[in-house]
């Protein structure tokens, strides 16, 4: 276990330096076609800053895509009696809570790390739950927050915000161009419009293929690190055989933070299969239950 968050933190610092190198090249890129080298510096100091303000800032990012908003022990006992029990056994400080009004069943955790952590569930899976499966549910949250999971997550969500970002500013550039090499502007200029078509089809998937890279086996971990906590993973397992029956799209959907949630809170299609960000639910189950027979 301590060499999995090991790993997590060695992971945040490849990925900042993977950010500034993504950004970095963009910027390069526009800065020869648009014969800039001033703009190759402004991306990158605009990068090096925006990776700074994200650390800090991402979690409270996601709270406010998703729609979360944070309660007290009086708001929801339940949820948040599961939540400090568990925070106890692990030995952890006691994250913030957060409910999000929507009846998909689903739950993550986000911040930079156990002191400034976010748990949050949806009412959804409040609705469906039993007390043992929402411990399953929680126990699996805060074991993302304990293997150090959340501040790879965050960094990855300002990663690929940061990406689509890029991938939009230059399809602007390449249809309405600017300052560009010539004297009618870069909106004539063909290869600004082939940088910024190319820009806006590869940077997304480099950001997809980024997203579902660090978070496959991190559910896995996250699974086992929770089935440890609880000494129960049948509970787990339960839940998730239930998130795979009742499950469906979050009403406020973003792309961004699809990875930091339990189960897949998008729509089913075809790029949402070829980059999910998640485990096949069955093989999560599969591998709770033969934690429970050893048990």
């Amino acid at each position: 276990m301590y060499s999995a968050i090991a790993k997590n933190k060695r992971n945040t610092v490849f990925i900042i330096i993977l950010f500034l190198l993504i950004i970095g090249g963009l910027g390069a890129l526009a800065g020869k076609v648009y014969n800039s080298p001033t703009m190759v510096v402004v991306v990158l100091v605009f990068a090096t800053g925006y990776a700074a303000i994200q650390y800090f800032a991402a979690g409270s990012q996601a709270v406010a895509m998703s729609g979360a908003v944070r309660i007290e022990q009086a708001d929801n006992p339940r949820l948040w009696r599961v939540v400090e029990n568990l925070s106890i056994t692990n030995g952890m400080p006691m994250p913030k809570v957060y409910i999000v009004n929507d009846p998909a069943p689903n739950a993550f955790a986000t911040g930079r790390d156990p002191e400034h952590a976010i748990v949050a569930a949806t009412t959804g899976l409040l609705d469906i739950m039993t007390d043992a499966e929402l411990e399953g549910v929680m126990a699996h949250e805060l074991g993302h927050v304990k293997n150090y999971d959340i501040r790879v997550s965050m960094i990855v969500f300002g990663l690929v915000v940061a990406v689509g970002f890029i991938a939009d500013m230059f399809l602007r550039m390449a249809f309405f161009g600017g300052r560009g090499n010539n004297n009618n502007g870069g909106g004539g200029n063909p290869l600004i419009l082939v940088f910024g078509l190319v820009a806006m089809i590869i940077a997304p998937l480099i950001a997809g293929i980024v997203q579902a890279a660090v978070s496959r086996e991190r559910e896995y971990l996250a699974d086992a690190t929770g089935a440890m906590t609880t000494r129960y993973p049948d509970a787990l397992a339960s839940a998730l055989e239930k998130l795979g029956q009742y499950g469906r799209p979050m009403q406020k959907q973003a792309s961004t933070m699809s990875h930091m949630w339990i189960s897949d809170p998008l729509k089913p299609g075809i790029m949402t299969r070829l980059f999910s960000s998640h485990p096949p639910i069955e093989a999560r189950i599969e591998r709770l239950n033969t934690m429970g027979r050893e048990f």
